[in-house]
């Protein structure tokens, strides 16, 4: 049976549960700026490209010199609550757990640095990871660069590393860098959408997703 070295999650909607204050902030973001509000659906589809490039997709008319005003609108409502969203239960004990079988735990998010580093300081998780990377320090989901920065920077054979997130991007990034991926449908993404981006795996909570690691992973010997 396979054996990994290291586990790569996203942030939003895979360890936080964020995706109903993401989509509220867009949708107020929209609204102050006298655009279309989107749907819900068009709103959560954006989750987990990097900010620009979500804002861009919810709002493809908007002026070039208007864009970092829309960001700013985004970023008012997001931080407004962003520290005190919770986390999904369960998945400190999974982080807890594969750190204890010492396996290499690392983040790749559409988030900024500053936004990343606010709900880790927040959530007290920052220890529980080898490295971060965001969309704002390399290309954004789904180029692969910020796995390829995190399996070079951990020294690691991509063969041993798998992506957990709840998006289609998520996925389409794995499949970009060669890595499996584990797609969990109790995020942004609904079951029918990730299972068309052909995940290694599907899990549908954050106890099958243990599970699923659990029986997949062992200790390194390092």
């Amino acid at each position: 049976m396979k054996q990994y070295d290291a586990v790569i999650f996203d942030w939003d909607g895979t360890i936080m549960d964020s995706t109903q204050s993401i989509v509220r902030a867009i949708q107020q973001a929209c609204a102050d700026m006298a655009l279309p509000v989107p749907s819900q659906e068009r709103a959560a589809w954006v989750i987990g490209l990097s900010l620009e490039s979500a804002l861009y997709h919810v709002a493809p008319d908007l002026p070039a010199d208007q864009l970092s005003a829309f960001v700013a609108r985004y970023k008012h409502h997001f931080f407004q609550n962003d520290q005190t969203i919770p986390l999904f239960d369960g998945i400190t004990d999974v982080l807890s757990g594969l750190k204890q079988e010492r396996v290499s735990l690392a983040v790749a998010t559409g988030k900024g640095r500053v936004g990343l580093d606010r709900v880790l300081q927040a959530s007290n998780l920052q220890h529980y990871f080898d490295m971060t990377r965001c969309a704002d320090e390399a290309q954004g989901k789904p180029d692969p660069t910020m796995l390829f920065d995190i399996i070079h920077g951990l020294g690691l054979e991509p063969d041993r590393v798998v992506m957990v997130g709840d998006t289609t991007h998520d996925v389409a990034m794995a499949h970009n860098a060669g890595i499996d991926s584990i797609a969990v449908s109790y995020g942004a993404h609904d079951v029918d959408t990730l299972s068309s981006s052909a995940p290694t795996v599907l899990v549908h909570s954050v106890e099958e997703m243990n599970d699923w690691l659990s029986g997949r992973l062992v200790p390194v010997v390092r």
